[in-house]
C-alpha cells in the first residue's frame, strides 16, 4: 500500500513540475528561436534573448517620483504580462518593465509572464491557452488585477512611461491605447457578431472618434481569424471598411481572408475595390491568378 501511495505521489509531483515548466524554447527553420508559454527573467537573461533584454534593462532609468508613488501600493495587485520574444515593442518595453518593478520592490512571484507565438496558425497565442478570453491583440500587454479582477492594462507601449502609466492606473485615471479594440471585444463578447452587422451604421459613429488608424481593428480581426473565430473576424474586418472606406488596405486585408477561406469571387471583388483607390501591381497579378482558377 505504501508503495502504491509513494508511486502516486511521484506521478502527481511530476505532473505539477510539468505544469510549471518555464522558458520553453521553440527552434524555427531559418528563423531565430522563440520562447513560448510561461517564462521569467531567468529565461530572458539567457542568450539570444539577453542580447536585447540586458541592454534595454540596464539603460533604462525609471522616473523616481512615479516609483515613489507606486511603492507599497503596487504589491496589492497581481500582473499578467503577454509578450513576444520576436516582437520589437516587447524587446523594448519588457526589460524596462522588469527594471521598474525592481525599483519599486515589487515581488516577482505576483507577476506572470507569458510568451506568445507569431506564426499564423497560433498568432499571438500561448500553447497553454493563457491568452484565451483576455483580448490579447497586441504585445506586450500588461494586465493589472486586484482581488482577482482586471483593473486596467497597458497595451503595446505606455502613453507616457511605464511607471507613470502604472501610477495613473492605481489612481483610476487611465484609458489604455487602442480603445476601439477594447470596445469591439466587449461588443463581440456581450452581443456577438450578428449585433455588429445589424448595427453597423450606429456603431460607426461611436467608433470614428475612438479609432486612430485602420490597423487597430485590423489587428484584432487578424487575431480572431487565426484563433479560428472567423465569423467574428470577418464582421470586424467588414466593419473596418466602413470606418476607413477610402483606404485600399482595408479591402486588401479583408480580401486576403476571403481568399484564405477559398471564397475567390468575394476576394476578387474586394481586390478590385482596392484598385479603385490605389493601383497596386501585386494586387492586379493576384486577381489574374485567382481568375485563372
Amino acid at each position: 500500500m505504501k508503495t502504491i501511495i509513494h508511486f502516486i505521489l511521484i506521478i502527481l509531483s511530476s505532473t505539477s513540475l510539468l505544469a510549471q515548466t518555464f522558458n520553453q524554447e521553440v527552434k524555427l527553420k531559418e528563423q531565430p528561436p522563440i520562447l513560448l508559454g510561461k517564462i521569467n527573467n531567468e529565461g530572458l537573461n539567457q542568450k539570444p534573448y539577453s542580447n536585447w533584454f540586458s541592454t534595454n534593462y540596464s539603460t533604462y532609468t525609471p522616473k523616481q517620483s512615479s516609483i515613489d508613488s507606486l511603492k507599497g501600493k503596487l504589491d496589492q495587485y497581481t500582473i499578467k504580462l503577454f509578450m513576444g520574444t520576436w516582437c520589437g515593442d516587447s524587446k523594448r518595453e519588457v526589460p524596462r518593465f522588469y527594471k521598474t518593478l525592481e525599483n519599486i520592490g515589487y515581488p516577482l512571484d505576483r507577476l506572470t509572464t507569458i510568451a506568445v507565438d507569431y506564426r499564423k496558425a497560433t498568432y499571438k497565442q500561448s500553447p497553454g491557452g493563457e491568452h484565451e478570453g483576455l483580448n490579447i491583440h497586441r504585445v506586450p500587454t500588461f494586465i493589472f488585477y486586484k482581488d482577482g479582477k482586471e483593473v486596467n492594462r497597458i497595451v503595446e507601449s505606455p502613453k507616457n512611461t511605464l511607471e507613470t502609466d502604472m501610477a495613473h492606473i492605481l489612481s483610476e485615471n487611465y484609458t489604455p491605447k487602442y480603445e476601439s479594440a477594447m470596445m469591439m471585444n466587449t461588443i463581440l463578447a456581450q452581443n456577438g457578431s450578428s449585433y455588429l452587422l445589424k448595427n453597423e451604421k450606429k456603431l460607426v459613429k461611436q467608433f470614428r472618434d475612438k479609432t486612430e488608424s485602420l490597423y487597430e481593428l485590423n489587428t484584432l480581426g487578424n487575431v480572431l481569424f487565426y484563433a479560428n473565430k472567423k465569423e467574428e473576424a470577418m464582421a470586424v474586418l467588414e466593419f473596418n471598411t466602413l470606418l476607413f472606406p477610402d483606404d485600399a488596405n482595408v479591402y486588401i486585408s479583408l480580401a486576403n481572408k476571403y481568399m484564405n477561406m477559398d471564397n475567390n469571387p468575394k476576394a476578387i471583388k474586394l481586390y478590385k475595390k482596392s484598385l479603385d483607390i490605389a493601383d497596386n501591381k501585386e494586387i492586379r497579378q493576384k486577381i489574374e491568378e485567382l481568375q485563372k482558377g
